[in-house]
């Protein structure tokens, strides 16, 4: 049983059964909660699989890291967009250059989100 208490500070504490002890953590960020472990491990395998590029060479599963233009990334979830929306509402993806699937679509758009908000924050934190 986890009794919960009030530290010094003032901080809430859950004392263990045990004896241990640790921070209340409804005010923590959670990844946990807040991320779908299906679509996740669906997004490593999208992202390994476009790891091989055209020309047959394996680029490192950071290399987005190395930078790309935010403009780039904002065309790619426009993209990736229309084509979800396109399968969402039961019409065919007449570009030939599309996603496979609306799984595809999704973890695209997530890379390209992902990717802006990594640039943009990059950015933001930079003193410089």
């Amino acid at each position: 049983m986890t009794k919960l208490q009030v530290d010094q500070k003032g901080q809430k504490m859950n004392n263990f059964d045990t004896g241990a002890t640790r921070s209340e953590d409804t005010v923590r960020d959670d990844p946990d909660g807040y991320l779908s472990p299906l679509f996740m491990e669906g997004y490593f395998s999208y992202m390994t699989k476009h790891r091989v590029q055209a020309d047959g060479a394996v680029r490192d599963s950071d290399n987005w890291q190395k930078g790309i233009p935010l403009a780039r990334y904002m065309k790619g979830l426009w993209r990736h967009f229309f084509h979800f929306w396109q399968r969402h509402r039961g019409y065919k993806v007449n570009d030939p250059l599309a996603a496979d699937s609306i799984e595809e679509d999704m973890y695209a758009m997530f890379f390209n989100l992902q990717g802006y908000g990594h640039e943009y924050l990059k950015d933001k934190n930079d003193p410089n």
